[in-house]
């Protein structure tokens, strides 16, 4: 009789991934709004002051945008991998553990990034929690193709897809983040050019017409 062990049993529900991830992701979009703030009342005595006073929550804004547009993102490329995945293992469920682990550190990292928005170090940290993101989804789908736990849909074509998305994602970011030696705004340009095109690329692109 073969002996099963516990560690063989353990992770592979595919559902509990799925529903524990939407949470941590719900959680940490919500979070990124506590950090702005109405302006106080003691300070606003008339129009003037009043927009005065929503010019400089500005600074804070862009960055509660950046990382909703990321959480998006990286929401998106998660629900693809659980997608093509057929089955799942202890293994690969905590590296999703490791890649939700990032998702919750964003509010941290955006408020870091609002608060000293002119630093390269909290810039760099915020394109550290981005790169790591990535890091985890590289090796979540390396490792699940390794262990054979795609579904048969995930082909040559749809792999290559998926890891292409991840180089060149992190490629760009990473490119972005070096732009902080000339100017942290520059860089922080250039992520949102960068994640404003992955949102609404697809419908840029021509259809091909179906071969008779």
């Amino acid at each position: 009789m073969i002996k099963t062990s516990y560690n063989q049993l353990a992770g592979q529900n595919l559902e509990r991934i799925s529903a524990i991830s939407d949470g941590i992701f719900a959680v940490a979009m919500t979070l990124l709004v506590l950090d702005l703030h109405a302006p106080a009342v003691s300070l606003v005595h008339s129009e003037g002051q009043l927009q005065q006073q929503l010019l400089m929550v500005a600074p804070r804004l862009l960055p509660y945008l950046m990382s909703f547009l990321t959480l998006g993102i990286f929401w998106n490329g998660q629900q693809v991998q659980l997608h093509h995945f057929e089955a799942s293992d202890r293994h690969l469920t905590w590296i999703h553990f490791g890649f939700l682990l990032f998702v919750s550190l964003m509010p941290f990292s955006t408020q870091l990034l609002a608060q000293f928005i002119c630093f390269r170090t909290a810039l760099l940290i915020y394109w550290f929690n981005i790169l790591m993101l990535g890091v985890w989804l590289l090796f979540s789908w390396k490792y699940a193709t390794k262990a054979k736990l795609l579904h048969k849909s995930a082909d040559a074509e749809v792999s290559k897809a998926v890891l292409n998305r991840i180089y060149v994602a992190q490629l760009l970011y990473a490119a972005s983040a070096t732009l902080c030696v000339v100017s942290t705004y520059l860089s922080i340009g250039l992520i949102v050019l960068i994640q404003l095109d992955y949102v609404f690329a697809p419908r840029f692109r021509s259809r091909t017409k179906p071969t008779k």
